[in-house]
């Protein structure tokens, strides 16, 4: 008992002694220094034996506060020092130089080979032709946006910045992307935060995307207002309207941008008193009904004078989505896009459990997604784009070949702006100024310099998939189908994607004979009039 004592409380009582002695010998000056941090070091100790919240405080004094400082950093440590290049936590080292690298227009080569295990089960790679097609010019890598209900259709990029919000990021973060999409010519999703000054402040364009809390748009009730939206989409810069069901960090979980981050300006953007959490409701109450949302879009639509409207989701229940298009197919009003995020998606806080163990990843729910339209005969109306965890060429190359028009993303463009990863989004604690409303800490980002990293990296990200499909002989992003991509299922087995997966033919939902057993059966299931399955 008395080892565990003395090895508990012998370094505090060593400061509390040494103290006591500098104390009595003030007359040596060259003990002051030593004596000052003792004294300190033993208030330090006396408050952790006064406070009641630590265990390990109270029971080891001073020294046990070396335990939280040692946690307090072991993120910086880990990341920079043990993680290796492949460890993705959850964007690995070698992802986030490539887009260091590409933002500051430095070389992305690497030499000596790959580092990557090629045996490996789920290795992906692009085969190359024989014949190499001439090099595209990546500015022509461009999707229309406008299915046949839509009067003005939008010319989109290829890569485009996927939904945050002013709240979510700071002012100076918001500056900077919209004036690199302005730079490059490409779009830049709001987020549900609504469209703040500083999305205005460089006209880049915007895709306005509208959720459960009706931001920009909604009355003293929180419930959407017909008026304000009518007013915000006569933006010439606003492009395009996406209603958020859902998004792949937290689906089906609503939002809340904490209290201490509603400053004046939030509260004016998006219409919420301050002092409160800006809470974004679980479900919409604009519509309830599969049906009900399609009739949302159309009222959106002719709201915003034919401009494209079209929805967000990350895939849950499949006869929910199934129920959307049944009632397509019943109403004929059709969106003229969606945007399916993925469970790997995510820029801002949620619950553990959400972040891990709900929702659909993005490639299985675009790939359904993609094969029910194709098997109504829809697909060529609706444009598809898909978001989560993008960030290279290659992430691009990989959704275009199993359905999609286009790709987003948002921690790419965050990493372009200076995001490090310190996982600190939640907190208003960014060390970079990237995700916090802190006037001080967001200063350092310096708009002018971020806005061209911005440009660089959607320009040389293109530029490296117009050099991929050019070594794969195509020339068009568009000719990219599932038999160029290839996996490696196991030591002695690849497959190439269009193996790997279920394609339905066109119309196959249709008739009475489906092949695809799944999707016959969530077909049973789906109802027009309900979300519930039948």
């Amino acid at each position: 008992m008395s080892l565990s004592l003395l090895s508990r409380y012998a370094f505090f009582a060593a400061c509390l002694l040494f103290t006591l002695i500098g104390l009595a010998f003030l007359d040596r000056p060259w003990l002051w220094p030593l004596t000052l941090v003792t004294a300190l070091l033993s208030l330090v100790g006396i408050g952790d034996l006064l406070q009641s919240r630590q265990a390990v405080r109270r029971n080891y004094p001073i020294l046990g506060n070396i335990r939280y400082l040692v946690e307090g950093i072991r993120p910086e440590i880990r990341q920079y020092l043990l993680e290796a290049d492949g460890d993705k936590l959850p964007f690995s080292r070698a992802q986030r130089s490539l887009v260091y690298a590409r933002a500051k227009n430095e070389g992305a080569d690497k030499a000596f080979g790959t580092l990557l295990d090629v045996y490996q089960n789920g290795y992906e790679f692009i085969s190359h032709s024989m014949c190499p097609a001439p090099l595209a010019d990546p500015a022509s890598f461009r999707v229309s946006i406008g299915g046949p209900q839509c009067r003005q259709p939008y010319s989109a990029s290829l890569f485009n910045i996927s939904a945050m919000s002013f709240g979510s990021l700071s002012a100076n973060a918001i500056r900077a992307l919209n004036q690199g999409a302005r730079l490059g010519d490409f779009a830049h999703d709001t987020g549900e935060g609504s469209i703040s000054p500083y999305h205005r402040e460089h006209g880049g364009d915007l895709i306005w995307e509208i959720g459960s809390g009706y931001f920009g748009c909604r009355d003293d009730q929180g419930r959407f207002d017909p008026t304000r939206f009518a007013e915000q989409a006569a933006s010439p810069q606003v492009r395009m309207i996406e209603i958020k069901l859902s998004q792949g960090a937290k689906p089906g979980h609503g939002g809340i941008l904490p209290r201490h981050k509603v400053t004046a300006e939030i509260s004016a953007t998006r219409g919420v008193p301050m002092g409160q959490d800006c809470v974004s409701p679980s479900r919409h109450s604009a519509f309830s009904t599969p049906i009900e949302l399609l009739q949302f879009i159309a009222q959106l639509r002719q709201l915003a004078e034919g401009k494209p409207v079209g929805f967000k989701l990350c895939l849950g229940h499949p006869w929910e989505f199934m129920g959307i298009a049944k009632a397509m197919l019943e109403t004929g009003i059709l969106p003229d896009f969606i945007v399916i995020d993925g469970t790997e998606g995510g820029t801002g806080a949620a619950p553990l459990e959400f972040t891990d163990h709900l929702g659909v990843p993005m490639r299985e729910g675009l790939l359904f997604v993609h094969n029910t339209l194709v098997g109504l005969n829809l697909r060529d109306k609706i444009r598809l784009g898909a978001s989560g965890k993008i960030v290279s060429a290659f992430d691009i190359a990989c959704v275009l070949a199993i359905g999609a028009d286009w790709a987003n993303a948002a921690r790419g463009f965050m990493f372009a702006i200076g995001c490090i990863q310190s996982q600190s989004c939640h907190t208003n604690k960014c060390p970079t100024g990237v995700a916090t409303q802190d006037p001080l800490r967001q200063r350092a980002l310096v708009v002018a310099d971020k806005a061209q990293r911005v440009h660089n990296f959607h320009r040389n990200t293109l530029k490296a998939l117009a050099e991929m499909l050019a070594a794969a002989g195509l020339e068009h992003p568009g000719q990219l189908d599932a038999k160029h991509l290839v996996r490696r299922m196991s030591a002695t087995e690849i497959k190439l994607f269009a193996q790997q997966h279920v394609f339905l033919k066109p119309g196959e939902l249709l008739g009475e004979a489906i092949e695809g057993e799944f999707y016959a059966r969530m077909w049973q299931l789906a109802r027009a009039d309900s979300f519930a399955a039948a």
